[in-house]
């Protein structure tokens, strides 16, 4: 069992955590607000007052922050992750953040003497809790063998990638599509609602056809039934988007319909719906169509 470290204790990494915790590992960990990690300190979780201080406790320490702006606030300053870095020591970043920056955050780190692996997760709060949960590891391979039994704990499905900053780009990757499918859902569904067929049927019928992916399954119902908590809402979602948009840039890749179901999401933010899950975006297509979301 490893001596671990958490910081980020939100939706998704609160949970990571908790399913390190039931396989057995010592975690210590750090969240800005206390209070959302009550429930990880009575099933054992240690606390520290700051993300140097997970990193003086640990051996290998999870980041899971929100964007590229938050993983620089944990990562440096007095009381950051590099300042308590010790050598050997991993850490591994399941954020989604721009690859460039992975990729000079990790040089930092080593040259500290220590290792840093970006390993993003494909999935949703649903998939962690069944134990599906995929994740995409970058770095070096000596340091991705090393920790792949604890990866492992987390969910089934690890791959290694190759070099820093590949992990990344491979989840934006793969986040472009989720918003880019759900949109072309939600026209279908709306046309077909729109022509007399009850949303509720609808949906039901495009849910058992062969377009139905595993995250439009579990998503495309929030319209019907909300989340008691966004797992991902607009703000997270385009974040993901503009990073591709700026990849698909410099890598002079078109990706033309990232960029309309973007603007959805811009849609979506105007309409007050920015802290809502993505789903949501179904209500700015829904009001162009003149239909009551």
């Amino acid at each position: 069992m490893a001596n671990l470290g958490f910081i980020g204790l939100g939706a998704m990494g609160g949970r990571v955590t908790k399913r390190l915790l039931d396989a057995g590992h010592s975690v210590t960990g750090y969240n800005r607000t206390k209070s959302k990690a009550q429930w990880l300190l009575d099933a054992g979780m240690r606390w520290a007052d700051t993300p140097r201080a997970v990193a003086g406790a640990a051996d290998v320490i999870f980041t899971m922050v929100t964007n590229t702006s938050a993983l620089h606030d944990v990562l440096g300053g007095p009381d950051g992750v590099l300042a308590g870095l010790g050598k050997a020591t991993i850490n591994i970043d399941m954020s989604t953040v721009s690859p460039a920056a992975s990729q000079r955050l990790a040089a930092k780190i080593a040259a500290k003497g220590a290792q840093m692996l970006d390993a993003p997760v494909s999935g949703s709060v649903i998939t962690l809790e069944q134990g599906n949960l995929s994740i995409m590891v970058g770095g070096e391979q000596a340091a991705f063998e090393q920790v792949k039994p604890i990866l492992l704990d987390i969910g089934p499905k690890v791959n290694y990638v190759g070099k820093n900053g590949q992990a990344v780009l491979m989840k934006i990757a793969i986040n472009l599509n989720l918003q880019v499918q759900i949109l072309a859902f939600y026209e279908g569904l709306l046309l077909a609602e729109k022509g007399g067929v009850p949303r509720e049927t609808a949906l039901e019928v495009m849910l058992n056809s062969v377009i139905a992916s595993p995250a439009l399954k579990y998503r495309t119902p929030f319209i019907l039934q909300p989340p008691d908590e966004a797992w991902f809402n607009v703000d997270m979602m385009q974040k993901d988007m503009l990073l591709a948009l700026e990849m698909g840039r410099e890598l002079s890749v078109p990706l033309p319909t990232t960029a309309i179901s973007n603007e959805f999401l811009t849609s979506a933010r105007a309409m007050g719906l920015a802290k809502e899950d993505f789903a949501f975006v179904y209500k700015a297509l829904a009001k162009m169509a003149g239909l009551d979301a």
